[in-house]
């Protein structure tokens, strides 16, 4: 039987946060996502991507610091200086990409529109063995959701 994950305290941006640390030697990796304004992003990220806030400032002036979860995966916002970089890129694996288009574009996701970038116009297969679609967030962050 596995043991109940633990609570953790630790700081980020100044403020302190809890978190669940896992037991067992099972890790988790949480990406910090950098935004400039953290109420665009995360409009972006629950209304059109479909993650949760579950945690974070009360304040969510600028700078400020939000938890998001989505079907048991976490990812931070911050639009703290220092906490990562513009432009990064973050893999979303999925067993069905096709299906998450679907339902990304029914939640109001809209293609830019780029002839010479297919990959964020809907799903394709790439020559590697993965079939994917990338969606850019309001800071220039690209998701990279990917079937295997």
């Amino acid at each position: 039987m596995s043991a109940a994950p633990q609570l953790k305290r630790y700081s980020l941006g100044g403020t302190a946060r809890t978190i669940r640390r896992c037991g067992n030697g099972v890790m988790a990796i949480i990406p910090t996502v950098r935004c400039k304004s953290m109420r665009t992003s995360l409009a972006f990220y629950t209304d059109v991507l479909g993650f949760e806030r579950v945690d974070g400032d009360a304040n969510l002036d600028d700078p400020s610091f939000s938890v998001l979860s989505r079907a048991g995966n976490r990812l931070f916002l911050s639009s703290h200086r220092g906490d990562g970089e513009y432009g990064q890129a973050i893999v979303v694996e999925t067993d069905d990409v096709d299906r998450e288009w679907r339902a990304l574009r029914q939640r109001g996701l809209r293609p830019p529109g780029n002839p010479n970038s297919p990959v964020h116009e809907g799903p394709i297969d790439q020559t590697w063995g993965t079939r994917e679609f990338y969606v850019d967030d309001p800071d220039g962050n690209t998701l990279r959701f990917i079937q295997e």
